[in-house]
């Protein structure tokens, strides 16, 4: 398993073991206290502990080798079970929330002793801001080696399941202030109201993140091309190269996370020889992959500019 990728699997999995430990807590004060926000809540930390599951089977999936049938790797398969994982917050967690907290809102409910439900929500915001800042750590490392910020790298990042854990433990701090917020306006007032209206507010904010790590991944998975900063430095490397005059066409795809593909059409100078472009092609897919380390497979093609041919002149 490529460093990455490693590092990405500790991230996923201290966030699976939180969500599972905060599930169950929640669980049990959502039923002491019958606050729909409570059970909202629990159903939210389950159904991300389902996705750090799926996630994991992306990192694995994604880090197997290449083979005769799969020559460019296993990297999609990644790709995949990420947008499963998005799936099961979709109808796990947002479903149950808003459909929850809809009929709390239209029947009220039973509300009892909510101090537990208080203590839970202050120990699963501690347990969650840990697996946070786990992410945000190794966001950082990756975001310094680009010279960008960590929130740009997530919104641009191919590792699927650094950008899942990123956001969904946002979206768990962000779900847990909401839900406090909904006991505290429901013990005040007595009514359910302000419960219900948590638990839809924690579903539709889960619907929100799901959605977005769908079409994240639902674009790589169809051959999603580098960010444009990247394709402007591979083009800039490739016109550094002495005995390249123009570069016709350039595309790149990611086959997995953080492995890129780079296809290029070469107009090499007239005046250099096929041993000449032989080693020119060779030098720079070494500069290529030193310079821009998620670069995997290199694919050079010598094509002439198509120049517009003149017409002939009529007589």
């Amino acid at each position: 398993m490529a460093e990455g990728a490693g590092e990405s699997f500790w991230t996923v999995l201290v966030a699976g073991l939180a969500n599972l430990a905060i599930a169950v807590a929640k669980l049990v004060a959502g039923l002491i206290s019958g606050s729909a926000a409570m059970l909202s809540e629990a159903a939210h930390s389950a159904a991300d502990t389902v996705t750090e599951v799926l996630l994991l089977v992306a990192v694995r999936q994604a880090g197997k080798p290449a083979d005769r049938r799969h020559p460019f790797g296993y990297g999609k398969a990644g790709f995949f079970w990420a947008m499963m994982a998005a799936v099961a917050t979709l109808v796990g967690g947002a479903g149950f929330s808003i459909t929850h907290g809809a009929h709390t809102i239209v029947h009220g409910e039973s509300l009892g002793d909510f101090t537990l439900s208080y203590v839970v929500l202050g120990v699963s915001f501690v347990i969650e801001g840990v697996s946070f800042l786990k992410g945000l750590s190794q966001a950082r490392r990756e975001a310094r080696r680009w010279g960008i910020g960590p929130v740009r790298l997530v919104a641009r990042t191919s590792d699927t399941a650094l950008k899942a854990v990123m956001l969904e433990d946002a979206a768990a701090l962000a779900g847990l202030v909401i839900a406090a917020g909904g006991l505290l306006g429901s013990q005040f007032s007595g009514s359910a109201l302000w419960d219900g209206a948590a638990s839809v507010a924690i579903g539709v904010l889960l619907l929100v993140v799901a959605l977005v790590l769908i079409a994240a991944n639902v674009s790589l998975l169809i051959g999603q091309a580098a960010p444009r900063p990247v394709e402007t430095e591979i083009r800039a490397l490739l016109l550094a190269q002495p005995e390249v005059a123009d570069v016709v066409e350039l595309l790149t795809m990611y086959l997995g996370p953080g492995r890129l593909l780079v296809a290029a059409k070469i107009d090499f100078d007239d005046a250099a020889s096929a041993a000449g472009v032989e080693i020119a092609c060779d030098q720079v897919d070494r500069r290529l992959r030193a310079h821009v380390p998620t670069i995997s497979q290199v694919f050079l093609d010598p094509t002439p500019t198509r120049r517009q041919e003149r017409p002939e002149r009529q007589w």
